[in-house]
């Protein structure tokens, strides 16, 4: 693989110019098909199969007009009065005349003849129903909707929205993101030295972005999918982009320094770098997108989106890495040749930029047990929060405090009670049942389902106009988080269906509550499968890359244990409570249902790619000295500044989305900004060199059997050309001359 990439590396540094010609065309295509011909974005999340799913196709198709978005009014009067002032009910009854012409609109609810007021009156809502799904009506209806309620307003009444037809749409442009850019591009600058080259993993990062997020965006037209599957993308495919880029820059600017006859061309530095990093970049990237696409071994076609989409952003990133970035550094030329008091001979010690990785090093290596030990302990307590970990989607109460959503939640708590947020509904296909035994099957459920402890009220049914399909809303004494709520779901499953089974009618529990309950049990299902496919992942592709059965036991045991911290510090913020102010949490709640699931794809691959950069780089050095301790030390003094550059830039890349409104890109961005920060700074730089210094030459042990079958994919560039001594060729060529090298 080494060579190939050596010669792809030389090609693309000669055809420099039709390199970058060519992706600034695929750039400017793709663009104009995303920005012109995209797509919807849903902000939903629906799971095929599932209980709550299936009433919803049944509602499409047999009750249409109960199957679109909702959009929930929650009116609250002024101090002193109630909504059932002459004034107030005058100005509500104005502005729900007003909300029944909004286009999409098929009919509105009135919180008085509908008796959706709190006891004392001052609490009411409406609910507007709309033909069209949630994510298809236009932004004009919802706009429509608030100015309708433009009487109520004027009246003094606070107005709220909620709803599915109300959910906010997702913002990733803040100046979070910015400063996060701008930090990123500060960490290059001191880890490369020099701006220029700090400003090149940018561009490149940039470019391979931009098609990967405007490709998704135009794929969006044909597939259904979601908002965050796009911020994914973004996110993860601007953190690699950058990372892969600094590897390949890093290397050849470390190979530009060498003076004397070990002083190279800039072409031949570029082959190498490509080579040597690119390999590592390639092999880390190809776990990364493989990690990502396992995520449809999950059967939950929105994941399996979100994993493509990202999938398709990593794979650009390295491709952009191994011909883009190649091209790039032949335009830059000498420019990127360090100047001649900070370069150095390949045999003298490592200069001050690998000093601490070496001293750091030494000093893991020295008492590798305790240093083993301390790592475990301190990620060990951080994991600890996963043992009570609940699985939710996110509802109102986690929209920003300021937002309507969360104040018109709050406003139906305080009125109604917590179970008005969690309205379970019940759908009845009454179809095989005898017309004139309906009616009664319908009463009888509603007070059995009064009879339940755990509902505080059971509204009236509505029938479909064929008579075959009816609805009951039922409200649960607790809120949607609540276990308790999760506990009547079930009971009504088990017990209430029988009755109506008995009669020859199908009984189904969904609505907003519901769902979230069967998309959490269907990911928490698939969680162990997945780890288990990552886990045998992993095994082989180290295996093959390192040549070593210890190595890739290692490296996976490191990846679980940071998984499970980063987990486990997001159970005890979003789910316990623990600084909410200082990260945005608007209130505690279940972890987002797929966060796990997506948490382990998205980690492994980004947690390979500092595994394989720094492992590679010990490996290298064992291959030419047979010394396996001092190969510790080489490989965290030679690779060490640079995973410590490419995990703040990801963690700040991140970090900056955990500043948006929107909660699941919150805790994706929140989850993966720590679990970098645990992998890399505790795991790789800390229980990596301990553990290898402790199994000394055994790590590289391989049986001789394994080794005969498996590929030699020579991921260190042992079987490279040896590089071109350019010690008489001046540091001033001139950078056109590189075409006749």
């Amino acid at each position: 693989m080494a060579g190939k990439l050596y010669a792809l590396g030389r090609w693309a540094a000669r055809r420099r110019r039709w390199v970058v010609a060519g992706w600034l065309l695929l750039l400017a295509v793709v663009g104009g098909l995303g920005i012109t011909l995209h797509g919807n974005l849903s902000t939903q999340f629906s799971v095929p199969g599932i209980e709550a799913q299936r009433a919803t196709d049944l509602l499409k198709k047999e009750f249409p007009e109960a199957a679109g978005a909702d959009a929930r009014v929650v009116f609250a009067a002024p101090p002193g009065a109630t909504l059932l002032s002459g004034k107030e009910q005058a100005a509500i009854a104005s502005s729900l005349h007003n909300a029944a012409s909004v286009a999409g609109a098929i009919s509105v609810s009135d919180p008085v003849t509908g008796q959706t007021m709190s006891a004392d009156h001052t609490i009411g809502f409406a609910d507007v129903q709309f033909a069209k799904a949630a994510g298809e009506v236009p932004k004009s209806a919802t706009d429509a909707l608030i100015s309708a309620m433009g009487p109520a307003r004027d009246a003094g009444l606070t107005v709220e929205y909620d709803g599915s037809a109300m959910d906010p749409t997702v913002s990733v442009s803040g100046p979070a993101e910015i400063i996060g850019i701008v930090v990123a591009f500060l960490v290059l600058a001191l880890a490369l030295g020099s701006l220029v080259a700090a400003g090149l993993p940018m561009v490149t990062a940039f470019v391979g972005v931009a098609i990967g997020v405007l490709g998704v965006e135009f794929v969006a037209g044909f597939v259904q999918m979601t908002e965050t599957a796009t911020t994914l993308a973004l996110m993860i495919g601007l953190a690699v982009g950058i990372d892969y880029a600094l590897f390949l820059v890093s290397r050849h600017r470390e190979q530009l320094a060498c003076q004397g006859d070990d002083e190279l061309d800039v072409q031949d530095s570029i082959g190498h770098a490509t080579a040597t990093a690119g390999s590592a970049v390639a092999f880390a990237g190809l776990t990364v997108i493989i990690a990502l696409a396992a995520l449809s071994a999950t059967g939950i076609p929105f994941l399996t989106v979100m994993g493509l989409a990202a999938a398709f952003t990593v794979l650009l990133a390295v491709l952009v890495s191994l011909t883009l970035v190649p091209a790039v550094l032949a335009f830059a030329g000498e420019r990127l040749r360090p100047r001649a008091k900070q370069r150095r001979s390949r045999s003298a010690r490592p200069d001050s930029a690998g000093a601490w990785g070496l001293a750091w090093a030494r000093m893991i290596t020295r008492r590798p047990v305790a240093a083993l030990l301390v790592c475990l302990a301190a990620l060990g307590t951080v994991a600890l929060p996963v043992g009570h970990l609940r699985l939710g989607l996110p509802g109102s109460e986690t929209q920003p405090v300021a937002s309507t959503q969360h104040r018109g939640y709050d406003l139906l708590g305080q009125g109604l009670g917590p179970g008005y947020n969690a309205t379970v509904t019940v759908a009845v296909d009454t179809a095989r049942v005898p017309e004139a035994q309906r009616t009664a099957l319908l009463d009888n459920l509603a007070d059995t389902l009064r009879g339940d402890t755990g509902v505080a009220a059971v509204a009236p049914p509505v029938t479909n106009q064929a008579g075959t399909v009816s609805l009951l809303s039922v409200i649960p004494t607790t809120g949607p988080d609540d276990q308790a709520t999760t506990d009547l779901v079930h009971r009504m499953r088990e017990r209430d269906k029988q009755a109506v089974t008995q009669a020859g009618g199908v009984m189904y529990v969904t609505g907003t509550t519901a769902t979230a309950i069967d998309v959490s049990a269907k990911l928490a299902d698939a969680l162990p499968l997945f780890i288990a496919i990552i886990t045998i992942l992993a095994i082989v592709l180290l295996t093959i890359a390192f040549r070593s059965l210890l190595v890739p036991l290692k490296a996976v045991l490191g990846f679980l244990l940071s998984t499970a911290a980063s987990l486990g510090f997001a159970v005890w913020v979003f789910q316990d409570g623990n600084l909410t102010d200082a990260f945005g949490v608007a209130a505690a709640a279940p972890v987002v249902a797929f966060l796990p699931v997506l948490l382990v794809g998205v980690l492994f691959g980004l947690a390979m790619d500092y595994e394989v950069f720094l492992v590679s780089r010990m490996r290298e050095h064992f291959e030419h000295t047979g010394d396996a301790r001092e190969a510790v030390a080489h490989g965290v003094a030679r690779s060490g500044r640079v995973v410590v550059a490419a995990a703040l830039i990801m963690m700040v890349v991140f970090g900056g989305f955990i500043f948006t409104d929107d909660p699941v890109i919150k805790s994706i961005a929140f989850s993966l900004a720590f679990g970098v920060l645990f992998d890399a700074f505790v795991v790789r730089l800390t229980i990596v060199p301990a553990v290898m210094a402790l199994l000394g030459h055994r790590a590289w042990w391989l049986p001789r059997w394994l080794d005969r079958v498996l590929p030699d994919v020579d991921i260190e560039g042992a079987r490279l050309p040896a590089p071109t001594p350019t010690a008489n060729t001046p540091a001033t060529t001139p950078v056109r001359q590189l075409d006749h090298v």
